[in-house]
C-alpha cells in the first residue's frame, strides 16, 4: 500500500471538492468571468514564478505546449468559466455533483468511441453513476433548480472530459511540471478576458468572506490541487489516481452543506451514494484491466 499516494489523493479530493463552495461565495459577490480571469492570472503568475525559481524552463516540448493550450482553454476557460457563470444560480452542492461525473463521461467515451475494454462490472458502474445523477436531477428540478445554470455546468464538465481525453498527461517525464501548470492558468486568464470585458460590469460586493474565498481559490484549488494531481498521476498512474474522484460528490456536498447551509434531501444522499459507487466501480474495473 502506497501510504503517500493515499494521503495525496485524499488531500486532492478534499481541496478540489471545496472549490465549489468557495466559487459560490465569489460569484455571489463579483462578476464570474472577471473574477476567474483575475484568479487565473494570479495563480499562473505565482506558479510560473515558483517554477523559474526552481530552475524550470519555458522551453517546453511540443506535447507540453499542446497540453498547455488544450487544458488552458478546455479546463480553465470553458469548464471553470461555464461553471462560474452557472453557479450564479446553481447551488455549490449540485455543481459539485455534476462535475463529479467527469470520470464517468471519460470512461463512457473511451468504451464507446475508442473501443477501450470495460468489464461487466465497469458497465454496471457507468449505469449506476448516471442513474444517480438522474435521481438528483429529478429531485432538484422538482425543487426549482435553474435549468440554464445546470446546462452550463453540464457543458463545462463535457469540456473538461474532452481535455482529459485529448491530453493524457501534461508532462510525461515530470520535467517543467509546475511551469506547465502555471502556463495553462495564464492561457485560461487570457481566453476569459475578452468575454469578461464585453459581457460584464466590474462591480464587487467587498466582504471578508469574498476576500478569503478568492485567496483560498487562487492558492488551493487553482494551483495546489492541480500540482498535487499531476504528482499523484506521476506516482501511481492516471487510472489509479482517478479513483479518488469518487470522493468528490461526497466531499463537495458535505462542504457546501456545512459552510453554506445548502439543503440536502434524502434523494440527494441516495443519488450521491449511487454516483460514488458507480465511479468507484468503473475506476476499479479499469485498474484491474
Amino acid at each position: 500500500m502506497d501510504f503517500r499516494a493515499i494521503v495525496l489523493g485524499l488531500i486532492f479530493a478534499l481541496i478540489w471538492s471545496s472549490a465549489f463552495t468557495s466559487a459560490r461565495i465569489i460569484v455571489e459577490a463579483a462578476p464570474p468571468l472577471t473574477a476567474l480571469s483575475f484568479r487565473f492570472f494570479l495563480s499562473g503568475l505565482l506558479g510560473i514564478g515558483i517554477a523559474l525559481a526552481l530552475g524550470q524552463s519555458l522551453r517546453l516540448s511540443r506535447g507540453q505546449w499542446r497540453a498547455v493550450l488544450i487544458f488552458g482553454i478546455c479546463q480553465n476557460a470553458l469548464y471553470l468559466g461555464l461553471n462560474f457563470v452557472g453557479m450564479q444560480t446553481v447551488e455549490a452542492s449540485l455543481a459539485a455533483i455534476i462535475a463529479s461525473i467527469m470520470p464517468l463521461l471519460v470512461a463512457a467515451a473511451n468504451w464507446g468511441l475508442f473501443q477501450d475494454r470495460l468489464s461487466v462490472a465497469g458497465i454496471l458502474g457507468l449505469i449506476a453513476g448516471f442513474a444517480g445523477v438522474a435521481i438528483i436531477m429529478a429531485d432538484r428540478f422538482g425543487g426549482g433548480a435553474d435549468v440554464t445554470g445546470v446546462v452550463l455546468c453540464v457543458l463545462g464538465v463535457v469540456a473538461l472530459s474532452v481535455a482529459t481525453l485529448t491530453v493524457k498527461s501534461a508532462s510525461s517525464d515530470g520535467a517543467n511540471l509546475l511551469m506547465v501548470v502555471g502556463l495553462q492558468l495564464m492561457v485560461g486568464s487570457v481566453a476569459l478576458l475578452p468575454p469578461a470585458l464585453v459581457l460584464e460590469t466590474f462591480v464587487v460586493d467587498w466582504s471578508w468572506e469574498f476576500i478569503a474565498a478568492f485567496i483560498y481559490t487562487t492558492l488551493m484549488p487553482g494551483l495546489t490541487a492541480t500540482f498535487i494531481w499531476f504528482k499523484l498521476v506521476g506516482r501511481i498512474g492516471s487510472t489509479r489516481a482517478a479513483t479518488y474522484h469518487f470522493l468528490n460528490p461526497v466531499f463537495g456536498v458535505a462542504i457546501a452543506a456545512a459552510l453554506l447551509g445548502e439543503r440536502l434531501s434524502w434523494w440527494d444522499l441516495v443519488g450521491v451514494l449511487v454516483i460514488t459507487v458507480g465511479i468507484l466501480t468503473v475506476q476499479l474495473s479499469r485498474v484491474r484491466s
